[in-house]
Parts: C-alpha cells; structure tokens; sequence
C-alpha cells in the first residue's frame, strides 16, 4: 500500500502538531442527537466507542464532520440502536492512551475501534514499547468485555525516521491484529495522506472532506460489526 508524502511539510511540521496541538471540544464528546433521543432510548443502545488521537478527535474541524461523527450520523439516519462516543485527544500516544482507558471502560462499548500509534511513529518511540501499549489496551478492552467488537486502525508514517523503523511500523499493525485476533483496517488515511487538498495546512490532519473519506473506509467494518 503505498502514498505520497510531501516530505518537507511532513518533516517540519509533524512532531509539533501532534505532540503539542490540543482540541479540548473535543475530548469525549458524545454525538447523539439529543432532540431525538429521550434518555431511556439513549441508554438503550448499544455504545461504539472511538478511541484514539487527533485524528479521531477531528482536530480543527467541528465534531459532526470527523469520521466518528459521520459514523453516527450514518447510525441515526438508519435508525439503528447505536450510539457513538468520540474518545479521542489530541497529542495522544499509546502510552497516555493506556492509562486513561480505565475512564472510558465504564461502561460497555458493543464496538471498540482502536486508532493510536501515530504520535508514537513521530515521535521515534521504539516500537516494541507501542506493540506491547497497543497490545494493553486490546488485553484491558478483551478481559474487561470479552464481548466487545475490537477493530484495529492501521497507520503509516513518513520516513523521516528511517526505511527500516517506518517498514517494522507499518507491519506492526497487521501484527497486532492476527496475534491478538481483531479486525484490521490496513490504512485509515488511504486515499487521504499527503493529499494537500485533502488535509488541513499542516499536512497532518484531515479536512472535512478528507474525513468522508475516511469514514468510507471505516464505515463498511462498523457496518459488518453491527450486522454480525
């Protein structure tokens, strides 16, 4: 699977956008349409949980137009008994995301879509330290609910930390998937990454409509979880 980078923006710009940028809106921020749902119908559905980084927080964009904000809205026009939580943050690293999962594990999530690492790869965090945090998590969400759907978001990165490191990243994540027994969606931003119309200045993050893109390349795994 391959992409095209504009290194020079990628290179300058993604170790302080993803490291220090911060979008508080939109830190666990639940997309429900409350007008439409009383509170005993809201309880009553079954809980998609999103968990990752700026990517899954929307960074710069309004919560309604990032991929788990799409998803629910796809969820409400079909009517169906989800409900879709966005437990993203930006800045955030495998590591910090372990150890604020506890919060999020309150309550059950019917699907648990796991989207961390990529702060990880810029940052040249050794990888066996990300396996083995990605691999936590998984652990937590499985023996907290054994019946938890548990999708895996794939990552890549640029090589500005050598061919070798950003080839043992990529392949991490199918690595993960089959030793841990999750379902993998290959790359998250394919079709996306180092589009310059489709992301923001920084080169990093999605536009709006960078982000329908990526909810079409998410939504028919949520659609086969939910169906299953």
């Amino acid at each position: 699977m391959k992409y095209i980078f504009d290194l020079s923006l990628y290179l300058s710009l993604s170790f302080l956008v993803f490291s220090s940028c911060s979008s508080p809106s939109h830190e666990a921020v639940e997309n429900e349409r409350t007008e439409e749902n009383t509170p005993e119908k809201t309880a009553s559905k079954a809980l998609i949980l999103f968990f990752g980084n700026s990517l899954t927080a929307g960074y710069g964009l309004e919560e309604e137009e990032s991929f788990p904000g799409l998803v629910a809205a796809r969820i409400d026009s079909l009517e169906l008994p989800y409900r879709v939580i966005n437990g993203g943050l930006s800045g955030e690293t495998t590591a910090s995301g372990l150890s604020r999962l506890d919060w999020f594990l309150e309550e059950k999530p019917s699907i648990f879509v796991l989207e961390l690492g990529g702060n990880d790869g810029l940052r040249g965090i050794s990888l066996t330290e990300t396996k083995k945090n990605l691999k936590s998590i998984i652990s937590l969400v499985k023996t907290r609910y054994p019946d938890t759907k548990i999708l895996l978001a794939g990552m890549q990165i640029p090589p500005n930390m050598g061919q070798e490191y950003t080839k043992e990243f990529q392949e991490m994540y199918p690595t993960i998937a089959e030793e841990e027994n999750v379902k993998l969606i290959p790359f998250l931003l394919e079709g996306v990454a180092g589009d310059p119309d489709l992301n923001l200045p920084d080169g990093i993050h999605p536009t709006a409509e960078g982000h329908e893109i990526v909810f079409e390349t998410i939504w028919p795994y949520i659609e086969a979880m939910i169906e299953g």
